[in-house]
């Protein structure tokens, strides 16, 4: 059933159905995401190729949330591209930010996106993004976002093709 309201609700997928850590846009809650003025949706053949561009917005909120094992590590972040006419990104710092559980303390990470990320694909952030699990955490669930809901900015142009919760092994 279509959402009512013009933000995008995460499609409830089991993440044991992906195939590894990728979590397609659809799977995401996008504030706004249902307005075409704001997002436009690209879907391909396949549940996990979809890609998602931010046309143009003052209130960037995309967020999910994932099951996972407690006693674990986990990498946290989002492969994400720039248009050639990506606009409001560089003196405007993106914000990166997770939880462990509904009642947990943020974890957040300051992302600046740079004009010569245009046109390719990369990972924010550049650098690893890692959240501990307790091993006697009872709401083992990470929440997560990518965030710039407070300069009020206009900022467009970028692409989310998904994000990324996968364990750490070393």
């Amino acid at each position: 059933m279509a959402s009512k309201t013009p933000h995008h609700e995460a499609e409830a997928i089991l993440m044991e159905e992906d195939k590894d850590e990728c979590i397609s846009p659809r799977r995401l809650n996008i504030t706004w995401g249902n307005d075409l003025r704001y997002w436009q949706w690209y879907d391909y053949t396949e549940r996990s190729s979809s890609v998602c561009e931010l046309k143009q917005v003052c209130w960037l909120e995309v967020t999910g949330a994932v099951g996972v094992r407690t006693g674990k590590k986990y990498e946290i972040g989002f492969r994400v591209s720039l248009k050639p006419d990506a606009f409001g990104w560089g003196e405007t710092p993106l914000y990166l930010m997770a939880k462990l559980g509904k009642q947990g303390k943020y974890k957040k990470k300051s992302i600046y996106l740079q004009d010569e990320q245009r046109e390719k694909e990369f990972d924010v952030p550049k650098d690893r993004f890692v959240i501990e699990v307790s091993s006697t955490l009872e709401d083992s669930t990470i929440y997560f976002g990518l965030y710039e809901v407070w300069s009020g900015k206009w900022k467009g142009g970028l692409q989310i093709h998904y994000a990324f919760v996968k364990e750490v092994t070393s």
